[in-house]
């Protein structure tokens, strides 16, 4: 017996996440999305996964460019988080607007006033469902000071309380 989809999606709301925006670039073409599907799996080596839906483009540049940046948010950046979610439909061009940052080695863009930066090189996939699940190489990380993070619980965002 297979598990209604819905129940696992309204089991999983109880589960609180960060949230962060994978990017890739490929000839001259970038894309990203938000996803909470990121974690860090190894210091050493340095490695972290994230899982994105097959049939995106920041699927298709990640799977082509082999490389990708991660931006851990923070509380303010909300609106950011909704953009890259599709949340916002009247937008065709998801940067357009957006002050990002290209820190080297890599030309993958990164957000301005994100909690973190992390520019990642995959090192292994596999299908999973309808999604492909990476594990990558950390080649490059940066934190911006001390804030708040962006929060995701039970389909709202939540800052965090002492």
């Amino acid at each position: 017996m297979t598990l209604d989809p819905e129940k696992l999606r309204h089991a999983m709301r109880a589960w609180t996440t960060g949230v962060a925006i994978v990017t890739s670039i490929h000839e001259g073409q970038q894309y990203g999305m938000t996803v909470n599907s990121f974690t860090s799996i190894s210091l050493e080596p340095p490695l972290i996964s994230v899982t994105l839906k097959q049939l995106t483009r920041t699927h298709d540049l990640v799977v082509k460019s082999g490389v990708f940046a991660v931006t851990i948010l923070a509380a303010e950046q909300k609106v950011l988080s909704d953009r890259f979610a599709g949340k916002l439909p009247n937008i065709t061009d998801r940067f357009d607007g957006v002050q990002t940052e290209r820190l080297s080695p890599m030309e993958a863009p990164v957000f301005k006033d994100g909690m973190a930066y992390l520019r990642c090189r995959v090192v292994n996939s596999m299908p999973v469902g309808e999604n492909t699940l990476f594990v990558a190489e950390v080649i490059a990380a940066q934190r911006q000071g001390e804030g708040q993070p962006l929060v995701y619980h039970n389909r709202d965002y939540w800052r965090l309380t002492r």
